[in-house]
């Protein structure tokens, strides 16, 4: 697919004075004052408005969307098991497209101008790589325009479904990109033996982890601690990721300082959907020790919860909500969180409003970004891989 040359013209990258950004083969190679267009680039009038980087969704499911279906009525326990039963239930039932559910919503983030996406994607010995596969067969649509990473993630949990670690070991030589976990004490019920399992997956395959983390208090901690002995028996320092951690939002400060230290130590970051109905981790205490958090929405409108939406400036003002964030400084933190730490968190490479990064830009008709996070209003044009992909909030491509 042939990338167009383009000139962006009079954007205000960060909120930060006018300029123009030239984007060639798909990167920036020059931002300045009144740049000409070489012959043959096409201008576009960013009419002053700010200029972001890509937004990163750094914890989904695509998988499991049930993004313009018909609605669904949810009549599910509260418990966790509840809703991971519910969801099989529901994808025997139905036959659920994972390929073109996935599809849907991908395209829609990328409307909202995210352009990288982290999504975890169910593997157990009922499903099998189904889910893996749908959603590999999205990035590969999405390409062009989205880099797409995939977590092996087991939803049932690893021990208690025999045969569930050898299906990860095949999703991962299948592409997947990164290894998920799930709370090795509420799911698994022996915690040693399931991170032992999966981490010893992880070193075969060089992978990364993500680990999903709902235990609370000192069942959290516990196992908290336990990844973290690992990570370092591993060698595997800045190669783990905890989602969720509720367990971070119960603790007393000196137990929670301790894990937060030896976590800035290891490199394990944070990724919060900044839950409204659980306690999360402190987010000013993580980021002052020097834990690295990135946002994300988890699921979205599937059999878990109806809510959320593929979009990564409302789940920056959740974030900023959440946190009691309110100054415009403090704001602009929440957006970090779905920008350059998702990106680093993640490790999308190439990222940034810079010469030499990827042309992954988003024009919003915001005066400063703590305006674009509580106004969120629509994308005027997003601009991935150096595609004009949508406008207006509306697919392009």
């Amino acid at each position: 697919m042939n990338t167009p040359d383009l000139l962006l013209q009079n954007v205000r990258p960060m909120g930060e004075a006018i300029c123009d950004v030239l984007i060639e083969q798909g990167r920036i190679t020059r931002i300045g004052r009144a740049l000409a267009a070489p012959p043959g680039v096409q201008p576009i009038d960013g009419q002053g408005q700010l200029l972001l980087p890509g937004l990163v969704e750094s914890h989904t499911h695509l998988d499991k969307t049930l993004w313009n279906l018909d609605w669904y009525r949810n009549e599910v326990g509260n418990q966790l098991i509840d809703r991971i039963e519910n969801e099989r239930a529901y994808r025997a039932q139905t036959g659920h497209d994972s390929a073109a559910q996935s599809l849907a919503l991908a395209r829609e983030f990328l409307a909202q101008g995210t352009t990288r996406i982290r999504s975890h994607a169910d593997v157990d010995t009922e499903i099998g790589l189904r889910h893996v596969e749908g959603v590999l067969q999205t990035r590969q649509t999405m390409a062009p325009w989205q880099e797409i990473q995939i977590v092996a993630f087991p939803q049932s949990g690893l021990l208690k479904r025999p045969g569930t670690a050898q299906l990860l070991d095949e999703a991962l030589a299948l592409g997947a990109d990164v290894l998920g976990g799930l709370d090795p004490c509420a799911i698994d019920e022996d915690p040693v033996r399931s991170l032992d399992v999966l981490f010893g997956i992880a070193e075969r395959h060089d992978k990364p982890l993500d680990i999903h983390l709902h235990e609370a208090g000192d069942m959290g901690a516990f196992s908290l601690k336990l990844i973290l002995d690992r990570t370092e028996a591993h060698g595997l320092q800045g190669r783990v990721a905890i989602s969720h951690g509720f367990c971070l939002g119960d603790l007393a400060p000196p137990a929670r300082d301790a894990l937060l230290a030896r976590m800035a130590r290891l490199g394990v970051t944070l990724i919060t959907s900044a839950s409204p109905s659980r306690s999360v981790p402190p987010l000013l205490a993580c980021l002052a020790a020097g834990v690295r958090v990135a946002g994300g929405n988890d699921g979205i409108r599937d059999t878990w919860s109806p809510y959320g939406r593929p979009d990564m400036l409302e789940r920056a003002m959740f974030i900023g909500m959440r946190y009691n964030l309110r100054r415009d400084d403090e704001i602009a933190q929440a957006l970090h969180c779905v920008t350059r730490a998702g990106a680093e968190v993640c490790g999308f490479a190439s990222y940034g409003l810079a010469p030499g990064c990827r042309a992954d830009l988003v024009l919003v008709p915001a005066q400063g970004i703590a305006h674009a996070v509580c106004a969120r209003p629509p994308r005027s044009l997003v601009i991935a891989n150096g595609h004009v992909a949508a406008r207006d909030g509306q697919w392009m491509l």
